[in-house]
């Protein structure tokens, strides 16, 4: 069964006052790319977090966002340089003698400079919130994969119709295809009779020999031998459980190169009918084929 490379997933845990969410969405790519935004301390894991999506996810790019809150999740201390307080206080007492201050040292105010008082975050991260993170990723991700999965559903039921079209219209073709070289004959004969105006016998020999000549120019059964090949295959890849948008998107050149074949050897208003309609359908499977996984 095919699948789909765009599709979301979200999933919350929680843990006392501890709340993870991770949503994630992805669209189309020729390879697999993921990117995660989260929070600092938790970097140190982040392949991990990318070898859980990678289970579930082979081709696309995919945008992970991890947002925590809750009390704990970032440890805060204040550290204070006492040596430099030191020396702010020294100063303040000598200020304080030579002015003949009985001022008291504003300590409120140096809580406020960085150089004496610094705020310093912990990184590290318990196993409880980390357990807590690559759960809800691998819940999220899962929940991605379904939506792709039901996606994928819905284009390979849209191109068995649109493949079964372009059968009909490639039988269409090989049975028409032979009359052709006698519509041709049909116009040359009467064309050359209207030239001579009826006063010299048609050669009968050259007018084979032009036939056979146009015939083989024309002649597009070969490209419809492989039209039909490739249908049959596309049909065989569709049901594989494996990864297979590039192959499908291989078919699809292919098969649009034999469909242009037809189209500039054909000099014909049905056949180019068909061609256009053939090529319609054909670019519509390539729309759809880009976003394969």
């Amino acid at each position: 069964m095919i699948i789909s490379m765009t599709g979301y997933g979200r999933s919350s845990k929680e843990s006392g006052d501890r709340h993870v969410t991770v949503e994630m969405k992805a669209v189309n790519h020729r390879f697999c790319e993921i990117n995660i935004r989260m929070p600092r301390q938790f970097f140190f894991f982040e392949d991990q977090l990318k070898k859980v999506i990678s289970r579930y996810i082979k081709r696309g790019k995919v945008d992970v966002f991890i947002n925590l809150q809750g009390e704990g999740i970032v440890n805060r201390t204040l550290s204070v340089d006492w040596d430099l307080l030191n020396q702010y206080q020294q100063t303040f007492e000598k200020m304080a003698t030579t002015f003949e201050s009985d001022q008291a040292l504003p300590i409120d105010r140096l809580l406020l400079h960085e150089e004496v008082v610094d705020v310093q975050e912990s990184d590290e991260v318990t196993e409880e919130l980390r357990s807590m993170v690559v759960k809800a990723t691998e819940e999220a991700v899962q929940q991605l994969r379904q939506m792709r999965e039901k996606e994928g559903q819905m284009l390979y039921e849209d191109f068995q119709v649109r493949i079964e079209k372009m059968s009909q219209g490639a039988a269409e073709l090989k049975q028409y295809s032979p009359t052709v070289q006698n519509n041709y004959r049909e116009k040359l004969t009467k064309r050359v009779q209207e030239f001579l105006g009826g006063q010299l016998d048609v050669d009968e020999a050259r007018i084979v020999t032009e036939v056979a000549i146009y015939a083989d120019k024309s002649d597009i059964q070969e490209e419809l031998i492989r039209i039909e090949s490739h249908l049959k295959q596309f049909v065989h890849i569709l049901n594989q459980n494996e990864v297979v948008g590039r192959k499908l998107d291989f078919l699809v050149q292919e098969l649009n190169r034999e469909i242009n074949t037809i189209g500039s050897k054909a000099n014909d208003v049905f056949i180019s009918q068909l061609v256009v309609d053939m090529k319609s359908e054909l670019e519509k499977i390539r729309e759809q084929v880009q976003n394969v996984e």
